[in-house]
């Protein structure tokens, strides 16, 4: 099954321009790079949903928080450290 992850977006990079930032998300410890593209207006700070290595939108903290927690009970996170994202 294919889900999008909720994380809290530490770094911006701007590698070649402000269209084509990375930045670095904490999903609860678990660092990954992620491309910003979709999501031009994000700052750090923000939280934001990650699918197939892109954040693909910003969300409010609580739901995010929310949406981890049921992960991590349904055991839904096994492959974070696995760079499987």
């Amino acid at each position: 099954m294919c889900l999008s992850i909720p994380g809290k977006l530490e770094e911006i990079y701007s590698h070649q321009d402000e269209i084509f930032r990375t930045g670095k998300v904490s999903f609860d410890g678990v660092i990954k790079e992620v491309s910003l593209a979709l999501v031009p207006e994000v700052v750090i700070g923000n939280y934001v949903l990650v699918h197939a290595g892109a954040a693909i939108s910003i969300i409010d903290e609580k739901e995010a928080k929310k949406t981890f927690e049921i992960l991590k009970e349904l055991d839904e996170l096994n492959d974070l450290d696995a760079n499987k994202m």
